[in-house]
């Protein structure tokens, strides 16, 4: 009797090749259409959409809609806050690094950012009235923009370059409702010149 040689199995081949997930990027177009459309208005298709990520996919990794919400809010505010600070290092004084935080935010607020809009006033609009965490996650936002304003405010006046008649705290929380004021308006289109234009007028306010 001729024994028969038997041949490996073929190894089963992939039906396609898996997606890679980057936390960090998913979370960036997140930013994107949370700020553009709001919570209430991205569904979680919109979300796999934009991510490029299947909705089990966002579900394993975030949990639901508000877990993603959550979590691309924190990374908007460290991504922010990273530029803001590369932004103000290009100052030698108080006063030159608050006209730098003012023109960040000034061009920030017009073109397709600018329509975007910004995910903490987002936010701080639609659900802060009646989500305690986000609230206090915009809370926490407003209250560190306002710190750096009114400690930058206090470096000015010790180096010479801002008014010493000025208050501290009233400026600087004058100039976080500049900041995020230029936000909100920047959802309506506005040009570059006339954002940068307020931006220069309301340093003024440090002579």
């Amino acid at each position: 009797m001729i024994e028969q040689k038997t041949r490996p199995m073929p190894k089963s081949r992939a039906r396609g090749r898996p997606r890679e997930f980057d936390p960090d990027r998913a979370l960036d177009a997140a930013i994107e259409i949370f700020s553009e459309r709001g919570y209430h208005g991205t569904s979680i298709t919109d979300l796999a959409d934009a991510t490029d990520l299947t909705t089990g996919s966002l579900y394993k990794a975030f949990t639901d809609k508000r877990g993603i919400l959550l979590a691309a809010f924190d990374r908007y505010r460290s991504v922010r806050s990273a530029k803001l600070e590369t932004a103000l290092a290009q100052g030698a004084n108080g006063r030159e690094k608050i006209k730098a935080a003012l023109a960040f935010h000034a061009g920030a607020a017009h073109g397709v950012s600018g329509r975007r809009g910004c995910l903490v006033v987002s936010m701080a609009n639609e659900l802060a009235a009646h989500d305690p965490v986000i609230a206090e996650r915009v809370a926490k936002a407003h209250a560190a923009n306002e710190a750096i304003m009114r400690e930058l405010v206090i470096a000015g006046q010790a180096d010479g370059s801002v008014s010493t008649s000025l208050d501290p705290v009233a400026a600087g929380l004058l100039l976080l409702f500049l900041l995020q004021g230029l936000r909100v308006v920047g959802k309506t289109s506005r040009p570059e010149a006339q954002m940068l234009a307020a931006a220069e007028l309301a340093s003024r306010i440090l002579d």
